[in-house]
């Protein structure tokens, strides 16, 4: 038997709520959950339903609605892996008597490829973003601010982090000798990440510009304040930044961003030979199937394998002497 009708936004809250209890969802996690959920309420509402009541035809009209507005075949299944997960906590609360989407099959997508940059485009901004760091004749401020953009440049490409992880870096990452950074990821899982010799240097000179331009900063939580409301520099402004010295350094904006040097981190590791598991394990990834979209680079590298190291690959083959005889030098066969 159902529970009494509630109110949508209740339903919303008390299953977000159990994400963030028993699951420890990030908080981008929660927030990405509720826009999903408040669509599909206000489109059940429209239909004079609710999220107790609706049934698989609800689904369905809801997953053509999306279609309508332009909605990609993989952002229409991401927001029924949203769905599906919602209605399942509302039938194990007793809240409804079964599941509509049981019987809906995710929106066909095709296969995505990472967008990645080439480690040619990545020396380029790393290398723009140190330019002008250490020139006296510029303010402080202006200094900082290179000193900052070079810093988490190297830090996510050394590491492979995650934008929010990055921009919340405590300030005691930048004060340990320890090569490793201890993170705390999605789900509140904790890895370590080694912090090449490079970014350490960058974090270096950053932190002494930073302690320069306000002695106050050396108490500070964060790594990378800002005035905001988390009190560290936000995802958003890191990215808009970022997408500035992309145009600087010649490359399309749309093309760079935090996400994309993640992926190339994963990628460029794969091409000089690491193990996928390894990958995975650096990426934060609960489960080695979300690594597997850097396949393809495992397959070109498998691909140029064999035609560099197989002894027949792309070599001729030796034609058989006359009247039936092998060269001198092939032997026998057995």
């Amino acid at each position: 038997m159902s529970k009494s009708a509630s109110p949508p936004a209740q339903l919303i809250a008390a299953y977000l709520d159990m994400l963030a209890a028993e699951r420890g969802a990030a908080q981008n996690t929660l927030e990405a959950y509720r826009r999903d959920l408040s669509d599909y309420v206000a489109f059940l509402t429209g239909c004079k339903s609710s999220p107790e009541a609706a049934s698989a035809d609800h689904v369905r009209g809801y997953l053509a609605d999306l279609n309508k507005r332009g909605m990609s075949a993989a952002s229409a299944a991401r927001k029924l892996s949203s769905l599906r997960q919602f209605h399942k906590f509302l039938y194990v609360e007793g809240y409804c008597s079964g599941n509509p989407t049981g019987v809906i099959d995710s929106p066909r997508k095709a296969p995505a490829l990472p967008k990645i940059l080439s480690m040619s485009e990545v020396d380029r901004l790393l290398a723009l973003a140190q330019e002008g760091i250490e020139d006296l004749k510029s303010p402080l401020v202006q200094r900082l601010r290179r000193a900052r953009m070079a810093c988490l440049l190297e830090l996510l490409y050394a590491t492979g982090l995650r934008v929010s992880e990055l921009v919340s870096l405590p300030r005691s990452a930048a004060r340990s000798k320890e090569p490793m950074l201890m993170i705390k990821g999605k789900g509140g899982r904790e890895r370590l990440v080694p912090i090449s010799v490079p970014a350490r240097k960058a974090m270096i000179a950053y932190r002494s510009h930073l302690e320069a331009m306000t002695p106050a900063h050396k108490e500070g939580a964060w790594l990378f304040p800002a005035e905001s409301d988390s009190g560290h520099l936000t995802r958003q402004a890191f990215a808009r930044d970022l997408k500035q010295i992309a145009l600087s350094a010649g490359l399309t904006p749309s093309r760079v961003s935090p996400h994309v040097l993640r992926h190339a981190f994963a990628s460029h590791l794969l091409q000089n030979g690491a193990d996928l598991r390894i990958v995975q394990e650096l990426l934060g990834h609960a489960d080695v199937s979300t690594t597997q979209i850097y396949t393809h680079v495992l397959d070109e590298r498998l691909k140029a394998m064999v035609r560099d190291l197989h002894p027949l690959s792309d070599k001729p083959r030796s034609k058989p002497a006359l009247g039936g005889k092998r060269p001198a030098d092939e032997p026998d066969l057995i």
